[in-house]
């Protein structure tokens, strides 16, 4: 049946010149999107596409494999590049807005094949749900066919496992599932088990104390050395929304009942800890400003054993009287105090903030413009690190020096993140404000990956031009501002608590 299926997503696709899929296609579309498909293929483009070379993976193109399209590859120009996962996300967001679904089913399929392979780091073996960072398609040169060949973290830069990759496909999944509304997809049995086996091996129980997800530096979109390891606050969201998206897709047979029940569980106890631990505003600043330390007990308040004196000066001035987010991590004697944009409007979109507390992150947004936004949106995460200790801790990276790349470079791809949160909060305004920013420079830029500055002025020093998720990110934040039902397919409402019903008893007497 699996088999049977994954001919079926291979017949479907239709054999196009890979020009026609180009993105930028849909860059003036207004106000509704109808795009002509020229059906016209020849040997000569296929070798083209072929996504071969080392060294040349960025974000974003198209990946042809098996007689159908499978993913968007990493510039529009015709270069050799990988897929990566969690940068087809946008992309698929826009072809689902757009009513093309098939090729996002077919995306979703072929990673799904790729899940199932044996992962070997260094005779290392890796868990059997892991899903690859990116898969290139190579020509085979004794059969002369297309082979995928997938990363699952040995050919990355310090040979770092994604855990974000399977978070992100099931994300796709259920936005496919919302889009379509149709469940049939879902429903194979090859995709319940592809959903089982993410959740199983991010809900393994081991020596971990907290209902969060133990990480290394490197697992996420910010895929270098920058001081993320332990509980960052990107993989915690993504990890609550899985949860979430999984739940709403698992069909209750044996298996998928007891794991609906281990989501249940570990959904109550991640809410709470990130509720509680992870939000900082004013008056939990001040609070943890006058922490007592060694405190030991059941009734410690600072539970996490945070040295007031690890507090860094900026943030009492960077923090307003109103607003607030999830700050960067949290662990023993540990808190990282930094912005992470993805992190924060993931935990909107999730529901993983209270209502109150993404009023709060939209009110900081605000009130903190020119730090968070500046003149083009979005930045990763604020502040910088520099000096001593962005030796320390990036270990010397010369690619994420203050305020580029990852240590505090602006992203054009969290564009359609920041909008989604805006459209969910009430907060259009915040969106048509950074959507016309994006406006004024990204097209006559050349599209490029992220931006240098501290208020992002620059086009950053070793930004690739023409990536596929900076145009995605910005015609997805378009589409959902003009109709905001697209919102549905990406964001879920928070769950209202049950409340018990409440029986008189025998011996109640009036």
């Amino acid at each position: 049946m699996e088999a049977a299926a994954m001919r079926k997503a291979s017949s479907q696709a239709s054999l196009a010149d890979p020009d026609d899929f180009d993105l930028t296609r849909l860059l003036n579309h207004k106000p509704r999107i109808n795009v002509e498909r020229q059906r016209s293929f020849d040997d000569r483009s296929l070798s083209e596409l072929s996504l071969a070379g080392a060294g040349t993976a960025s974000r974003g193109g198209w990946g042809y494999y098996g007689g159908g399209w499978r993913a968007t590859r990493a510039c529009t120009p015709r270069r050799r590049a990988a897929v990566f996962v969690r940068e087809f996300v946008p992309s698929a967001l826009a072809f689902l807005m757009n009513g093309e679904p098939e090729i996002v089913r077919n995306f979703l399929l072929k990673t799904l094949l790729l899940q199932g392979w044996e992962k070997r780091i260094d005779r290392f073996k890796l868990g059997e749900g892991a899903m690859p960072a990116s898969f290139k398609v190579l020509k085979d040169p004794k059969r002369g066919v297309d082979k995928l060949v997938a990363d699952f973290g040995e050919s990355a830069i310090g040979r770092v496992a994604p855990v974000d990759s399977g978070f992100w496909w099931i994300i796709i999944l259920r936005a496919y599932t919302k889009s379509t509304g149709d469940m049939a997809l879902a429903e194979t049995p090859m995709c319940q088990k592809g959903i089982r086996l993410i959740m199983n091996q991010c809900l393994a129980e081991g020596f971990d104390t907290f209902p969060t997800l133990l990480c290394a530096d490197g697992c996420c979109m910010i895929d270098r050395r920058m001081g993320v390891y332990g509980y960052p606050i990107e993989i915690q969201a993504l990890f609550f929304m899985a949860l979430r998206c999984a739940l709403l897709m698992l069909k209750p047979d044996a298996e998928g009942k007891e794991m609906m029940e281990r989501i249940v569980t570990r959904l109550a106890a991640l809410s709470y800890h990130m509720r509680s631990y992870f939000w900082l505003d004013f008056q939990q600043l001040n609070d943890i400003y006058r922490f007592k330390t060694e405190e030991y007990s059941h009734t410690a308040v600072n539970k996490f054993n945070v040295n007031p004196e690890s507090i860094p000066d900026w943030l009492f001035d960077f923090m307003p009287t109103r607003g607030g987010y999830f700050v960067g991590n949290v662990s023993p004697a540990r808190m990282d105090f930094r912005w992470f944009a993805l992190g924060n409007c993931v935990a909107i979109l999730a529901s993983l903030a209270t209502p109150d507390q993404a009023a709060a992150i939209m009110d900081l947004i605000e009130e903190r413009w020119e730090d968070l936004v500046g003149e083009m949106p979005v930045k990763i995460c604020y502040p910088a690190i520099e000096g001593h200790e962005w030796q320390i801790v990036t270990g010397c990276d010369p690619k994420n020096t203050r305020w580029s790349y990852h240590n505090g470079g602006s992203w054009p791809v969290l564009l359609w993140l920041l909008t989604a949160a805006c459209i969910k909060t009430g907060r259009l305004k915040i969106a048509r404000r950074a959507i016309d920013l994006a406006e004024a420079r990204l097209a006559r830029d050349g599209w490029p990956e992220y931006y240098d500055g501290k208020l992002g002025r620059y086009i950053g020093k070793q930004a690739r031009k023409f990536q596929t998720w900076s145009i995605a990110g910005y015609l997805v934040a378009k589409m959902m501002l003009e109709d905001p039902s697209h919102l549905g397919m990406i964001s879920l409402e928070e769950e209202k608590p049950t409340k018990p019903v409440l029986r008189r008893s025998a011996s109640w007497t009036v």
